[in-house]
């Protein structure tokens, strides 16, 4: 043999190799049986629950849980996720913070090397910045308004934990409100009463009974309802196949008001009025106005549940603000839909119970607040709100609202006083508690201080620390944020303009990311702390319908020297005072918090009846399940107001749907006022900037991930193009820049430049393109502002600029240019882990 290598010195040299493996991963891959017969274990996602097969040490596959009629295909990539190439395997730091610390050159962020270091040192260092950052700047100093979607689980719920741990070191600064729905979350109270993003509509069995006219204005009900903030358990899609089914007996009709013809279109064969983007709200009101001029809308419903009806009339007929009737034509020349359209809508939407299905998307553009402000509007208009089948909703796209759940009509108590089924000792799902960003535990971080500032203002605030703004009536004052703590989340995919962001988060003395994968975020941060995913630990999670609690049992052995949420925020307490440690733990280990939050409910069931397995019995079997009763599926929102709304007064001032609202005029916001009106976006296609960028850009959420989740696993190859996200574009807008299937483009606009596959198709309507958001960003050049993404990051290209003084939320659109890219297309990097010194 050459080299004098002989079968011997080969053999030990392969084993030597092999044990290397199995010390740098922690996976036992020697001697491993492929006749491996464990019983799978149950667990659950985002995705839904799913029985896991755990063979040779590792978490190789799934089975799709019995009691999901629909899985999602999306299960099937968490095996990949676990030993994805870009998973964190130890602690690590950036070479000059590990060198200088907090006063480390911060434009190295993105660029720098990593060291790897032991555990110890990693939470030391932590524990050091927190300490010392409170010393030198205070309580509000540190940013721990963590965000994201994190995973399903009571107990290792990272953003929870996180709060916990530096509620106890000394106090923080953390967020309100959500990406997903922060404009809706903020005007819908003063209209209804309460936040419309997570009230409970009505249920599928009455629209399927009773409804003549489904509108999914904004809405893609059958991509979304994939994923759920708990488990989803996708019984939606067994209502949604009855609806069509209803739909060709008694002739249900459908529309879909949209730029783009969705997955829900295509399902439903719904008509499609295609609209440009942001300009929901003047179609609203063209119809409206037809509505209204030829005495179409329910005087009677106005007059007995409404306030404020008079004073938006007079807007609509051109008497007060603007000057301008709110005609058919007028609204046409905006939205882009042909005024006798918009004439037929309004007669069919009148003369049929209809139900308007809202989505989040349209609230997710500048003046966000104004396109469910005035849905609800043209609801009460038409007044079928309280009758089977009628009215409106702004959430049937989000984990399986209007499916009749266990507890029976608790959504009920969101919108009007008491609960029908509670009284009646209905509910049957006793629910399921988490780990609480507090502890119970009396010390002297009982009176730290949380102050919030919006989710998405968090690059505005590090740009201009002291800097004072309006945000729903109040005025609030933005700290100085020296260090930010990030955990189970992915700012560098979520937030907008993403070279703005990069140049703020240099402001940040420190950074520390926890998380499990080798994100654009992590790559930003300073210390970066690797997590668990949930297969690799014990956790406890519900059904978001309420219908199951799942056991998730630990599948595969942590990878590498990854540890648990909860392991790591006790291990940096511990660098504080075992008094932290206990007020952290309050005393119980993991599986001692596991079964703690499965016998609170096992007590409240017991109380009302509900009969439940022990803790032991439970988690053998893996699940418990609900039954829901009969009168969950009759749930009607808003019928005991319609019936009597001065018994049953909505959380309002009036007491009534306030199309009206004297609190928010008197606000004084040029840019909010007292009634739903149109206000001329910032970036659309009727504006000055649109003979630059003439392509409006709209990021629905994806099919394949749930925002950047799954991202870096197989998956992603179902529908990328070339290797780069997908934009849609119409034909003819194709044509005139010479751009054909499959070609990769490049997109761009004053904030960025991003590259992506063509897909040229007559889907979308001409001059607006789709590209849906979560794509990982992948700059050429790293933690440089301006550099081309490779991959598609859209978020890139969307202002960050609030949707207005009430409200401060982001938003989801922007206008842009597309060329044909020339030259060698870059390979894609971010899929793989940096170089880390010492590894």
């Amino acid at each position: 043999m050459k080299n004098g290598m002989n079968r011997r010195t080969f053999l030990k040299s392969s084993t030597v190799a092999a044990a290397a493996v199995v010390q740098a991963h922690s996976i036992p891959l020697v001697g491993e049986s492929l006749f491996n017969d464990k019983p799978l274990e149950m667990s659950a996602s985002h995705f839904g629950a799913f029985r896991a097969r755990d063979k040779n040490s590792r978490f190789e596959g799934v089975e799709a849980f019995k009691g999901d009629e629909y899985p999602s295909s999306l299960i099937n990539a968490l095996p990949a996720r676990t030993y994805a190439e870009d998973r964190i395997l130890y602690p690590c730091v950036r070479e000059d913070y590990l060198k200088n610390g907090y006063k480390s050159d911060k434009s190295k962020r993105g660029k720098d090397k990593f060291v790897r270091v032991s555990w110890e040192k990693a939470l030391e260092l932590v524990a050091n910045e927190i300490k010392r950052t409170h010393k030198d700047y205070g309580d509000e100093a540190i940013y721990g308004g963590s965000y994201g979607w994190y995973c399903v689980g009571s107990l290792n719920n990272p953003q929870a934990l996180l709060g916990r741990m530096l509620h106890l070191t000394g106090g923080y600064t953390s967020r309100t409100c959500t990406y997903s729905t922060h404009a809706i979350r903020q005007i819908t109270p003063y209209i209804v009463g309460t936040d419309e993003s997570t009230a409970r509509p009505t249920a599928y069995p009455v629209l399927i009974e009773n409804s003549e006219c489904i509108v999914f204005w904004g809405a893609d009900i059958v991509n979304t309802n994939q994923i759920a903030w708990g488990v989803p358990d996708h019984k939606t899609y067994t209502y949604l196949k009855e609806l069509k089914e209803q739909a060709k007996k008694r002739g249900l009709k459908f529309y879909i008001i949209d730029p783009v013809y969705n997955n829900t279109g295509m399902y439903f064969d719904a008509e499609h009025i295609k609209i440009n983007p942001t300009t929901d709200v003047a179609l609203m009101l063209g119809i409206a106005h037809y509505l209204y001029t030829n005495k179409l809308h329910d005087e009677k419903f106005l007059r007995k549940c409404t306030y404020g009806f008079k004073q938006f009339s007079q807007y609509l007929i051109g008497k007060t603000e603007d000057m301008i009737e709110k005609t058919p034509e007028w609204a046409s020349k905006i939205c882009g839909v042909d005024a006798e359209v918009i004439k037929i809508l309004a007669k069919e939407f009148a003369s049929k119970r209809t139900m308007l299905m809202g989505g989040w998307s349209t609230q997710r553009a500048h003046h966000g607040e104004q396109p469910n402000w005035m849905l609800i509007t043209l609801a009460t208009m038409l007044g079928d709100i309280g009758l089977p089948g009628g009215g409106y909703s702004c959430n049937y796209h989000y984990s399986g609202n209007g499916v009749p759940m266990p507890a029976a009509a608790t959504g009920n108590a969101q919108s009007e006083k008491g609960s029908k089924s509670e009284k009646n000792g209905l509910s049957a799902s006793p629910g399921l508690g988490g780990i609480g960003r507090k502890t119970i535990i009396d010390g002297p971080w009982k009176d730290n201080k949380v102050p919030v500032i919006p989710v998405s203002r968090i690059v505005e605030c590090l740009e201009n620390p002291g800097k004072e703004i309006n945000f729903d009536g109040k005025i609030i004052k933005y700290p100085d944020i020296r260090m930010a703590y990030w955990a189970g989340g992915n700012p560098f995919h979520h937030h907008q303009d993403r070279n703005r962001m990069i140049k703020a988060y240099r402001k940040l003395e420190t950074f520390v990311v926890q998380d499990a994968f080798w994100t654009a975020t992590a790559r930003m941060g300073d210390i970066i702390l690797p997590s668990t995913l949930e297969q690799e630990r014990n956790d406890i999670a519900k059904a978001h319908s309420n219908s199951f609690i799942f056991a998730m049992k630990q599948v595969s052995k942590p990878y590498a020297e990854v540890k648990d949420d909860f392991d790591i925020f006790t291990g940096i307490l511990e660098h504080f005072s075992k008094e932290h440690v206990h007020a952290f733990t309050e005393g119980r280990d993991k599986m001692g918090w596991i079964k703690h939050f499965y016998e609170v409910s096992y007590n409240k069931a017991q109380s009302s009846g509900v009969k439940m397995p022990t803790f032991d019995e439970f988690w053998k079997k893996g699940f418990c399940e609900f039954e829901t009763p009969e009168i969950a599926k009759k749930y009607i929102r808003f019928e005991e107001f319609r019936k009597n709304p001065i018994i049953n007064r909505l959380g309002t001032p009036s007491g009534k749907i306030e199309i009206f609202s004297k609190k928010v005029a008197s606000y004084g916001y040029d840019d909010c006022k007292g009634h739903p009106m149109w206000f001329e976006p910032m970036e659309w296609v009727g504006s000055k900037k649109a003979e630059k960028y003439p392509l409006n850009l709209i990021t629905p959420h994806p099919k394949y991930r749930l925002h950047s989740q799954l991202n870096n696993t197989w998956i992603r190859h179902l529908e990328e193009v070339n290797g780069r996200e997908p934009i849609w574009l119409n034909t003819d807008d194709a044509k005139k820049r010479g751009i054909k299937n499959g070609d990769v483009v490049r997109v761009f606009n004053g904030r960025g430049q991003i590259l992506a596959g063509a897909v040229v198709t007559e889907f979308v309507k001409k001059g607006a393109v789709r590209m849906q958001e979560g794509a990982w960003y992948d700059p050429t050049e790293a933690g440089e502002p301006g550099t081309l993404c490779r991959h598609g990051d859209v978020n890139v290209l969307i202002p960050d600029e609030g949707t207005s003084s009430l409200a401060q939320g982001n938003q989801a659109t922007a206008l842009v240019e597309i060329e044909k890219f020339d030259g060698e297309i870059p390979a894609i990097g971010i899929f793989k882990a940096p170089k880390i010194k010492g590894a």
